[in-house]
């Protein structure tokens, strides 16, 4: 496409809001992402801790 002035190219042909909310949603989720995997990650780390002191509990008490 061939715009004559910015004020066109950031209206988008009329498709201003789709486009532009299309970029800003994929923005937000990629930015996002990085800090929900860390935090996933840290509770199944925390999990696993759990589970392993408990199971070390267990063999304690049985052995």
């Amino acid at each position: 496409m061939n715009w004559h002035s910015p004020a066109e190219f950031f209206a988008m042909g009329g498709y201003a809001l789709y486009v532009w909310g299309s970029f800003g949603v994929c923005a937000a989720a990629l930015a996002l992402e990085p800090f929900l995997l860390s935090r996933r990650r840290r509770s199944i780390l925390r999990s696993l801790r759990r589970h392993a002191a408990a199971e070390r509990m267990d063999q304690e008490v049985v052995g």
